[in-house]
């Protein structure tokens, strides 16, 4: 087991922490009033964010160090899935003013949609690169699920001159979350089926050349003229 594998492995355990953490069966935070009150919330922002964090460390190491194996080509796409998608079921149910069912469905749906079309692609033997759209994805998706956290405690965060609108941010970031995961699948398809198109074409020539150069077959009935 190398490191960036071990990195992966850890990213999958945070997903029944955050699950624990965010559960009403967690022994602190559960006080009314207070930045105090908020340790439930914080800690598991704090855990998703460096479950997060993992997610691109993992991927840098393996190339850095050559340690790239089967092994961590399987399990890095499933951390991440599984991290997303506990994320945005516990939030249905944690903070549902934030995160509507119809929300978790599309973001989770996304998901699934891109998983499947890189499955087909590399079946077929091509792969589909990551967009700057899915790079931005991953970004508001961290945002989003940590001030969808957030707001469950908090509305505004009041310091001194500066007022953070935690509500507003989670808000806007979890609606800006499903549309930037809808572009980005629309994005994810129409690569796949420039690709797949491309590489039926490519058989397509490939089976017209061999059959053009083999040769014509024979009857085994000589011409007339042959005969005399």
């Amino acid at each position: 087991m190398n490191l960036p594998n071990s990195i992966t492995l850890s990213r999958i355990a945070t997903v029944p922490l955050l699950i624990w953490i965010l559960s009403p069966a967690f022994p602190v935070g559960h006080a009314t009033h207070g930045l105090a009150a908020g340790e439930q919330e914080l800690l598991a922002s704090g855990v998703f964010i460096l479950a997060s964090i993992t997610d691109g460390l993992d991927g840098y190491l393996a190339r850095k160090r050559k340690q790239i194996t089967t092994l961590g080509m399987l399990l890095d796409p499933l951390a991440d899935k599984l991290l997303v998608t506990a994320a945005y079921i516990i939030l249905v149910g944690y903070n549902p003013r934030i995160v509507p069912p119809w929300i978790a469905v599309v973001i989770i749906g996304r998901e699934f949609l891109v998983s499947g079309l890189r499955s087909i692609a590399a079946s077929e033997g091509f792969t589909i690169e990551a967009s700057d759209i899915g790079k931005l994805k991953t970004v508001i998706q961290i945002v989003s699920v940590v001030a969808a956290i957030l707001a469950h405690r908090w509305d505004y965060w009041n310091w001194g001159p500066v007022i953070v609108a935690v509500h507003m941010i989670a808000v806007w970031a979890i609606y800006w979350m499903t549309i930037v995961s809808i572009i980005s699948a629309t994005d994810y398809f129409v690569g796949f089926w420039k690709k797949i198109d491309h590489a039926a074409e490519r058989a397509r020539t490939r089976r017209s050349s061999v059959l053009s150069r083999r040769k014509p077959k024979t009857t085994g009935v000589e011409h007339p003229s042959r005969i005399l």
